[in-house]
């Protein structure tokens, strides 16, 4: 699929905020897209708190990579030495542009929005971001993610809404994230829908419902329960 085409699956919200036609969802918060994902995934992971050297962070749904930047800013603000890997599965990347026009809408983002600019027009899906080590894996991730080697210690479970994506949260994926996680690794997400949650919970994940980010009463997080 060219960049054109899957800029034609991109639409504007008030000027500035990217919605998917395919899933007719918005790519992050009209309220705080930034904010969100403070909220929403870093402390729903209780990061930056848990942050060490050789970390790993796990995501679905890489969309604008604002998630990215967001965990970037939050490494390098909270100081530890040593590095970050943050893996993320996406099946329908964003053309650079796109992904321009979207983190314009975060001046702080800028110094790390820049440097993710350049490596992903050029088409790199492996590069550094600082001292954070970064592999975007495209495809469905209900092909890609059983294939893959590694282990997170958080999960970022970023794709669109349930309702209206929910290939990328069935019990099945779900399963898949937990056998894909550290023990002791957690996740967070921004949905609190039911099926959601029995789903990680039959994965083997302790569920519990926390209070959302603007608008969103609830949200969901938990960790993966130790093996008996």
């Amino acid at each position: 699929m060219t960049a054109k085409d899957q800029s034609e699956r991109v639409s504007w919200r008030d000027g500035g905020t990217p919605v998917s036609t395919l899933f007719d969802d918005p790519y992050f918060s009209l309220a705080d897209g930034l904010a969100e994902t403070r909220h929403v995934f870093l402390a729903g992971n209780d990061l930056p708190e848990r942050f060490r050297d050789g970390f790993r962070i796990a995501e679905l749904g890489f969309g604008t990579g604002l998630n990215l930047i967001a965990t970037c800013l939050a490494w390098e603000g909270s100081g530890p030495p040593g590095r970050l890997r943050f893996t993320s599965f996406e099946a329908y990347p964003m053309p650079a542009a796109d992904m321009a026009r979207a983190l314009a809408a975060f001046p702080e983002a800028e110094a790390v929005a820049g440097p993710l600019l350049a490596h992903w027009g050029a088409g790199q899906r492996r590069f550094a971001l600082g001292p954070v080590d970064v592999e975007i894996v495209e495809g469905d991730a209900r092909e890609t993610l059983p294939r893959w080697p590694g282990r997170a210690d958080a999960w970022f479970l970023d794709g669109f809404s349930p309702a209206k994506n929910p290939e990328l949260w069935s019990e099945a994926l779900m399963r898949e994230v937990a056998r894909h996680t550290a023990q002791g690794g957690s996740f967070a997400t921004y949905t609190a829908a039911g099926f959601v949650r029995r789903g990680l919970a039959s994965a083997g994940f302790q569920v519990e419902r926390a209070k959302g980010h603007g608008h969103k009463r609830h949200m969901s997080r938990g960790f993966l329960r130790e093996a008996t």
